[in-house]
């Protein structure tokens, strides 16, 4: 096992070649076109000492100098502010504000459900229903909005784009009706930044 210590000098993100929230986190790096150490590790492959700067004891874990973020909602906005080109969050309170909402709406209602994959049978189930559910509820959006709830590519884009990658892992299908979503999925998938996120576990998702 090696130590952070020494890896303190710039942007430095642990995260889980897998992992859902760290590839949002990984997608803004991108559209930012910034320069960051990207450590892939699991909990057997950790630094020693990254579970002692997490206090969740968790793997994804940003740093920047001396700064440590753990909150992944954090890490973004941290990102968008630090590095504010291109913008990723309106410029006014209120838009902002609804962004924040949406996003926590993306956490609660689609986000969240993904944890019923470690289950048994009936909660993988369970999950399937809540996403698609959720996903052909919000299709129509994009019929009139080239992203989600907006005309500029946000974070709640990057938040939503790594679940839609996801689908034929989790074994869900969008219905002809949903087809806005399919599209909106496609163009979000060409972005270069998109593909410059991509693990190469995450690569092997899709065909």
């Amino acid at each position: 096992m090696t130590s952070t210590a020494n890896r303190r000098s710039g942007l430095t993100l642990y995260v889980d070649a897998a992992d859902l929230a760290g590839h949002a986190v990984r997608l803004v790096l991108a559209e930012k076109s910034l320069s960051a150490d990207i450590h892939y590790v699991t909990p057997e492959t950790c630094p020693e000492d990254l579970y002692a700067l997490n206090p969740y004891h968790q793997i994804l874990t940003l740093l920047d100098r001396e700064l440590v973020l753990y909150d992944q909602p954090i890490m973004l906005e941290y990102l968008d502010e630090r590095y504010p080109h291109p913008p990723l969050m309106p410029t006014d309170p209120m838009s902002r504000a609804n962004n924040r909402q949406l996003r926590g709406r993306i956490s609660r209602e689609l986000l969240e459900a993904t944890g019923g994959f470690k289950g048994g049978t009936a909660a993988v189930n369970q999950a399937r229903r809540v996403i698609s559910d959720n996903l052909h509820a919000i299709a129509p959006i994009f019929s009139h909005r080239k992203f989600f709830m907006s005309d500029e590519f946000s974070l709640a884009d990057c938040c939503l784009a790594p679940l839609l990658w996801r689908l034929p892992v989790y074994g869900v299908s969008l219905a002809p009706e949903a087809k806005p979503l399919a599209r909106y999925a496609d163009a979000i998938f060409s972005r270069p930044a998109f593909r410059h996120s991509l693990s190469a576990v995450e690569r092997t998702m899709r065909a």
